[in-house]
């Protein structure tokens, strides 16, 4: 598959979970909507998916980006793959009225979810902007936090997300991104296109991720959290909703014990440094 291919599928499969997730009662998980209380267990939200109820509802996020991250009242933050705007939400609460929120995200209906929720919520100071993040609709050195939930695992081209992440954060600017990872996958799971919507087949090994955001001219990345999934977690994982929209559930439920073990959430913070050589990124700075 090539870039656009895999923009468009993305589009698609997220389009549509978005329309079974807001049609149904339930709520939301990592990469499709599973049971309430297993998106808490998963993206540890605990108490905060009743701070908005509605964009809970439609989160597709594996971890919580914010979770004791310093964002401070007055900030800007910028949110990667905002979707219907959960963390955009938890973010203007953090900032407050004189902070910043910018959401990036590709999917029209998503979007339009997304400011319709921050529009409910009277968050203001919530911008969502249409793009892809390998080239974001943003001006350099804007973002005191750059956030992300599941979503860089998506792109097909992380090298240019993490690149696009240092040249719009400001020196001293931080991140914190909630992520899937893997290793050793089967051939039949990455070339599956529903198991690429469902952040399993497009995620790469959690040191070659790790080492992107160095590359990009990062320091202090670390790893904050990790939760390692069993086979059952993966069943979860890309189950779901995903299974309605043709993946052939049988065949995966044989397989599962070839993944177990090999798929990751994890949280990594990092920050760019106050003075940089420009990242290896012409205009970084």
């Amino acid at each position: 598959m090539n870039s656009t291919n895999i923009h468009q599928q993305v589009r698609d499969q997220y389009t549509a979970a978005l329309q079974r997730a807001q049609a149904k009662a339930g709520g939301a998980g990592c990469c499709g909507p599973i049971p309430c209380g297993t998106a808490a267990q998963f993206a540890r939200y605990e108490g905060e998916l009743d701070a908005h109820p509605e964009a809970a509802a439609a989160s597709f996020g594996c971890g919580n980006p914010l979770s004791f991250a310093e964002v401070q009242p007055g900030q800007t933050v910028v949110d990667l793959g905002s979707g219907a705007g959960f963390d955009l939400l938890l973010a203007a609460d953090k900032v407050g009225p004189e902070g910043r929120v910018i959401g990036i995200d590709m999917t029209d209906a998503m979007i339009e979810t997304a400011r319709a929720n921050a529009a409910k919520a009277g968050a203001q100071q919530v911008q969502v902007r249409k793009g892809h993040i390998e080239q974001m609709p943003i001006a350099a050195a804007q973002a005191d936090w750059i956030i992300s939930n599941c979503v860089i695992n998506l792109s097909p081209d992380k090298a240019k997300v993490f690149a696009e992440m240092a040249r719009v954060a400001k020196p001293g600017g931080q991140f914190r991104v909630s992520d899937i990872v893997a290793r050793d996958l089967p051939a039949w799971v990455k070339s599956d296109e529903l198991a690429y919507a469902a952040c399993v087949a497009g995620a790469i090994d959690e040191a070659a991720y790790l080492q992107g955001l160095r590359d990009a001219g990062f320091e202090e990345v670390q790893v904050v959290a990790r939760h390692v999934y069993a086979a059952a977690d993966v069943q979860a994982l890309i189950a779901s909703d995903f299974v309605d929209a043709g993946l052939p559930q049988g065949a995966w439920q044989d397989r599962l014990h070839e993944i177990d073990g090999k798929v990751a959430s994890i949280t990594v913070t990092g920050k760019k440094p106050l003075t940089s050589a420009c990242c290896g990124v012409a205009k970084c700075c």
